[in-house]
């Protein structure tokens, strides 16, 4: 993520103070009123602030509990097709002032959230949904009036954000949050997951499409390798309802206990208890391969839902395919550094060396900014693939996260009359403009299909479902190197058959109305098709869906009347949920008023989250009187995601602020480890200069002592760059990374540091002529570097001495 040395910002809110000393704060802070809301707290902040992830610092006040979210726990039910989730957390205040929590937690993507409670000793409250304004403003009043109170908001349809208002010291407050989803096999493997922690999202340069302005993308994060602060615990029972084959959970320590042939009981290890920094994904196979497929009816006062679940038949791959044109984007940004940009590599190999010399293909690579393999498309002859693939191993992780500008110049690319094109894309998904993205692939597609891969441990399934939804595509998520093949060979037998197509239903004596998706689009994937939709009459009569098959026609009939059970009361909700996501698809294209009322109707209809409605719980009795302290709860950062995600080198950027000293960075700037992060109540303009200034004097002290140890006091030896200016400033700002800030803390001053480098940039061995804390992890730091300014194309060596 780019960093700015120009420009300070200052945040005051209720969640805390965060700071940034690029000079004399009463000298370069152009500050305005406080003129903007963060959920619901006051501040100021400069004109061109970006918001974005900072470092979490543990603050000096010792009578402030920073970490009160303590414990989360999910309790998973599911009973054949749909999951019943039930997830806990406990908050618990352990200092001695009252606090307000504020937590940032993910959600799945296919999630109806349809309850709250709050508990509070023995007192259960549960809450209720209102209009997202109007719960926001009854939640502040309730806070400002010392009654404990929750609120549920969401930010995305996969990210969510708690308030816990007025936990006085020495409670425990537990909330309790519900939701419902469906479970849809692919390949005959049913996947339940369970996501953990929201993943740094990249905020953008403030004024353009990749930058949304929204105030929970500047979240506290955890040093990559630090464990959560808080406990996680998972427990699934299945009742598949025909007997189980496999269970299985690749991502965590889990023991499986089989109470029947189709029922079984995985809990998580309690060795796992600090495991909430990667998804948990529970994998199930039924006996023979078999899937859950047919009608499900639930008969209600309210209205009448049924639920259609039809599986398709087996692909059939045609012998001769015309040529195609793939183009690969893969995502080198600072999130992909280490592990995600080596998945990313193996996985391009596999793609590549699985095409056909007849097809056509290019690869373009995109950070801050973008860069193509070849100015036009290939064909895949061997000579062109070894030469892409040395493009590929080139890259490392570094800089911004410019997706929306990256598919805007590959969906322009020009193409060849009467070949069929399809994008491939790589990334974890770490972004904050997700509907930016969607309505750049709709607007510019055209007649071709795009395909996501995801890649990481925790990656932002929203945008990466999203982005192959716009694209008429499909999503694959990557969590571990070995299943880049497997993956690749789903892929490809993807784009070259669709298992059906021209799909239709049709019924005969069933009235059915409102029917989710409207229009069937292509089964590319070994999964059942999924219909949602109302019924009126009788429960009686058939329903068809036809199609065409590689082998040809094909349809399958159900017949109404033999569903004995008409009580799925759940559907009633994924129904709603699903109809509101295709109204959040039509709004890809711009908000409407209208739209945005029937979200809001549906939400409080169908008691649902929603990006317009939340749940709001508030306790009657007044408990604080003295005012409380905001705390946002720091989220660990995902498993196998650097520090980089957060603050790291933008290609385009090479002079300027690249990195981050180790500490609080927000939109571009940040504040010294060493300085406390001072928990600030509600407070004005000029209450809040007050403050910045006291903390001033320390906060320079402090930049000014890293500023020398990381200081390049001798740049000699150096062989292999035509710019030897470029290179100096680019490994000046590389030396900012705070990944590698902290691995120098304690670097003797006038130490020589030796770097080996070959011809394309990349440092292959790194040697310091001393021994401190930390040189061990800063050489591994060092030799994941490629060099943006080694540009005389041969090996070389620099010797560098730092101060």
């Amino acid at each position: 993520m780019s960093m700015r040395r120009s420009t300070t910002t200052l945040f005051a809110c209720a969640a805390g103070l965060v700071l940034a000393t690029q000079g004399d704060a009463q000298t370069h802070v152009r500050a305005r009123t406080a003129a903007f809301r963060m959920d619901g707290c006051q501040g100021i902040e400069s004109a061109d602030a970006t918001r974005s992830p900072y470092f979490f610092v543990k603050g000096g006040d010792s009578a402030v509990d920073q970490l009160p979210l303590k414990a989360t726990s999910a309790k998973v039910a599911i009973a054949g097709v749909i999951a019943d989730v039930k997830v806990t957390q406990v908050y618990r205040n352990t200092g001695t002032k009252a606090l307000e929590a504020v937590y940032v937690f993910p959600g799945s993507t296919r999630s109806a959230v349809y309850g709250m409670t709050m508990r509070i000793g023995e007192r259960v409250l549960k809450a209720q949904i209102k209009e997202r304004g109007q719960a926001r403003i009854e939640y502040e009043q309730a806070k400002q009036q010392g009654r404990s109170a929750s609120l549920l908001e969401q930010h995305r349809p996969n990210v969510f954000q708690m308030n816990v208002a007025n936990i006085l010291p020495g409670d425990e407050i537990r909330v309790e949050l519900s939701y419902t989803e469906l479970l849809v096999p692919s390949e005959g493997t049913y996947s339940f997951v369970y996501p953990t922690v929201v993943g740094p999202r990249y905020a953008g340069q403030a004024g353009t499409d990749s930058s949304t302005g929204e105030a929970w993308v500047a979240n506290p994060y955890t040093h990559a390798g630090e464990k959560p602060s808080t406990t996680f615990d998972l427990e699934v029972k299945l009742s598949a309802g025909l007997p189980i084959q496999r269970m299985s959970c690749d991502t965590h320590k889990t023991s499986i206990a089989y109470d029947s042939k189709a029922d079984a009981t995985l809990r998580l290890d309690p060795g796992e208890a600090q495991g909430g920094n990667r998804d948990v994904i529970v994998k199930y196979q039924l006996a023979g391969g078999a899937v859950q497929s047919g009608l499900l009816l639930d008969q209600a006062q309210e209205e009448n839902t049924f639920l259609l679940m039809a599986q398709p038949p087996k692909r059939v791959t045609p012998k001769d395919l015309p040529p195609r044109e793939f183009v690969f984007i893969m995502d080198v940004s600072g999130s992909q550094m280490g592990f995600p940009i080596e998945v990313s590599k193996v996985l391009m190999q596999e793609m590549i060396q699985g095409l056909r010399p007849q097809d056509l293909f290019n690869v373009m690579v995109f950070e801050g900014s973008s860069a193509l393999w070849s100015p036009a498309s290939q064909h895949a002859t061997p000579e062109n693939a070894q030469a892409a693939l040395a493009f590929v191993r080139a890259q490392n992780g570094g800089g911004g996260t410019e997706l929306g500008s990256a598919m805007r110049r590959a969906l322009g690319l020009p193409r060849l009359p009467g070949i069929s094109r399809t994008f491939v894309v790589s990334t974890d998904g770490y972004i904050s403009a997700d509907g930016q993205v969607f309505d750049i692939i709709r607007k510019n597609l055209g007649s071709a299909n795009l395909f996501t891969f995801g890649i990481g441990s925790s990656v932002n399934r929203h945008l990466i479902e999203g982005m192959a939804h716009a694209g008429q595509g499909e999503a694959f998520v990557i969590t571990r190197p070995e299943q880049a093949a497997a993956e690749a060979e789903k892929f490809r037998a993807y784009v070259s058959s669709p298992v059906l197509t021209n799909l239709k239903l049709t019924t005969n004596g069933f009235h059915i109305q409102d029917l989710e998706p409207m229009q069937l689009s292509d089964v590319l994937a070994d999964r059942p098709v999924i219909c949602l939709g109302k019924w009126s009459g009788e429960a009686k009569g058939t329903v068809t869906l036809s199609g065409v098959s590689g082998a040809g026609p094909w349809s399958q009939t159900f017949e109404v009347g033999q569903v004995k059970d008409r009580h799925h009361g759940s559907l009633r909700q994924l129904w709603a949920r699903q109809r509101i996501q295709m109204l959040s698809d039509y709004d890809q294209f711009g908000q409407n008023a209208d739209r945005k009322a029937e979200v809001t109707r549906l939400g409080l209809s169908y008691h649902l989250l929603t990006a317009y409605t939340s749940f709001v719980a508030i306790d009657s009795q007044v408990r604080n009187t003295g005012g409380s302290t905001t705390v946002t709860q720091p989220l660990p950062m995902p498993e196998g995601v650097p520090d980089t995600a957060v603050g790291g080198l933008s290609g385009n950027q090479p002079g300027g602020l690249v990195g981050g000293v180790v500490g609080h960075v927000v939109g571009g700037v940040m504040s010294s480890p060493a300085a406390p992060a001072p928990m600030m109540k509600r407070s004005s303009y000029g209450s809040a200069v007050t403050e910045v200034v006291a903390q001033d004097a320390v906060l320079r002290a402090e930049k000014a002592k890293v500023a020398h140890t990381l200081r390049i006091l001798a740049f000699s030896g150096l062989t292999g760059s035509s710019d030897p200016a470029a290179l100096r400033r680019e490994i000046d700002a590389r030396l900012m990374d705070p990944a590698l800030a902290s691995a120098l803390a304690h670097l003797p001053s006038g130490t020589t540091l030796t770097l080996k480098v070959d011809g394309s940039g990349r440092v292959v061995s790194a040697t310091f002529d001393a021994t401190f804390a930390g040189s061990t992890r800063a050489t591994a730091l060092m030799k994941l570097w490629r060099l943006r300014s080694w540009t005389g194309g041969l090996a070389g060596q620099l010797e560098i001495t730092l101060g």
